[in-house]
């Protein structure tokens, strides 16, 4: 299976930062130009199967747009749902480090060591977007399959992918509406991570 992961496109909550997670937030105007983007870049070059998505509506709009370049419906998974950031949902780091700055402090250090109040560790999240790989591998065994995921579900996955141990998290970056490109067969061989050079010249900004 060649597994074409893709985080969804830029919402509010990115820039100034806050802790998304399970919240609801749609696409910018941005974000939807940058899933069409996305969407003409993957159909330049793949041939895609099947079309997978975080329920969440910012994942799934974008990959409606990918979806749509090859007449497919995108199926929901709720593996792929974003990490459950609990009591700091919505709240910027300025906020959390009022109240919580030791347990701010090890989510940045040492990200496996840490539980949100209420909400997701990273261990929960490996379990989760674990079983998605498998149910996508199953459903599709050698063809090419689309899945769009968060900034948490993505890295999560690519440390599976790349047998690296939850505390390098930080080490792996995805800008909205990233690809990576990954081939599963009798081995795993990661293609590219993080590629987001067809979104440049979408705003004034760098992507973020």
């Amino acid at each position: 299976m060649k597994l074409i992961l893709v985080r969804h496109g830029h919402v509010e909550g990115i820039k100034p930062e806050r802790f998304r997670g399970r919240k609801e937030v749609p696409l910018t105007e941005l974000g939807r130009r940058q899933a069409a983007a996305t969407a003409e870049r993957i159909a330049a070059e793949w041939r895609v199967d099947a079309v997978f998505t975080s329920p969440m509506g910012r994942s799934a709009d974008t990959a409606r747009a990918i979806a749509d370049r090859y007449s497919l419906v995108p199926q929901p998974l709720p593996e792929l749902l974003d990490f459950d950031y609990g009591e700091w949902s919505w709240k910027t780091h300025e906020e959390v480090q009022q109240t919580s700055q030791a347990l701010y402090d090890l989510w940045f250090s040492a990200p496996h060591l840490a539980r949100i109040p209420g909400g997701d560790t990273l261990q929960a999240l490996a379990l989760r977007t674990a079983d998605s790989l498998r149910l996508m591998l199953e459903a599709h065994p050698g063809e090419t399959v689309v899945a769009v995921g968060h900034d948490s579900v993505n890295r999560a996955l690519l440390l599976q992918l790349l047998d690296l141990p939850l505390s390098g998290y930080w080490r792996l970056q995805q800008h909205p509406a990233c690809i990576n490109e990954i081939d599963i067969d009798t081995k795993v061989a990661v293609q590219r991570i993080n590629e987001h050079v067809h979104l440049l010249g979408l705003s004034e900004e760098e992507p973020a």
